[in-house]
């Protein structure tokens, strides 16, 4: 069972079966048109990855900050 193009498709008019040529040259062009658009965005996916990863570590760091002042004991040593 072949696949054929339907009349009124891009292309020719005529009933031509699809070969493996022509699924390869499609599926090549959308991969290559989401790689191009990936690599343009990779820049701003770092740099917004890395400013989330600070901005936590500094929020981590304030909330540890806090909570030892709460927990921390105060020993008063007294000379007789």
């Amino acid at each position: 069972m072949a696949l054929t193009r339907q009349k009124g498709t891009r292309g020719s008019t005529a009933e031509k079966p699809i070969t493996r040529d022509d699924l390869e040259a499609r599926f090549a062009g959308l991969q290559s048109g989401l790689k191009g658009k990936v690599a343009s965005k990779k820049n701003t996916i770092v740099t917004a990855v890395s400013v989330g990863a600070v901005v936590l570590l500094i929020i981590v760091f304030l909330m540890g900050k806090r909570s030892g002042k709460r927990k921390t004991t105060l020993v008063e040593i007294r000379r007789v």
